[in-house]
């Protein structure tokens, strides 16, 4: 690999430890690449990315970054999964190494904060953006459906009684 390359390569990854909500590392040694294919296939879906980068490089990306203190994990055969969402990584990393042992997740970061392996099994416990979304949406409608449901029971109740009296009277 030449330098220039390196250098575009440092920069990416750069990127990626600055934006990203949340950054899992983990041990890959042992998984195949369909299972590797598995693992991207279900992170895409959950929003969430997939990158293998020679640790050397990671760690000079990482000088100077918000999440610098998972320098310490990137030795061996690193994955880094990542996120903008602070839970999807997490919780994708987690749910696919209970299924599959070889992916061993070693910690990660949360912006600034370091996470070991029971800090990302906390965050992976999360609801994640889009459950929070919903449980704030059901909150916010469900006063809007009790006083809708409210205004119309005094006439539902009018038109059971005067049906009531309509059927005495016949």
């Amino acid at each position: 690999m030449d330098r220039a390359l390196k250098g575009k390569l440092v920069d990416e990854l750069g990127q990626i430890f600055e934006s990203s909500g949340v950054v899992v590392v983990s041990h890959y040694e042992g998984l195949t690449v369909a299972e590797m294919q598995d693992l991207r296939a279900k992170m895409s879906e959950a929003g969430g990315s997939v990158r293998v980068a020679k640790n050397r490089l990671a760690k000079i990306a990482l000088d100077g970054k918000p999440c610098e203190s998972i320098g310490d994990l990137l030795t061996g055969m690193t994955v880094l999964t990542y996120s903008e969402d602070p839970v999807a990584a997490a919780k994708v990393t987690q749910e696919y190494s209970k299924e599959n042992d070889k992916l061993v997740i070693l910690g990660g970061a949360m912006g600034e904060n370091a996470l070991d392996v029971a800090g990302v099994k906390a965050v992976a416990s999360m609801p994640s953006r889009e459950e929070l979304i919903a449980s704030i949406v059901g909150c916010i409608g469900a006063p809007a459906s009790n006083i809708a449901g409210a205004i119309g029971a005094p006439a539902s109740n009018i038109a059971g009684v005067l049906s009531t009296i309509e059927d005495k009277a016949a």
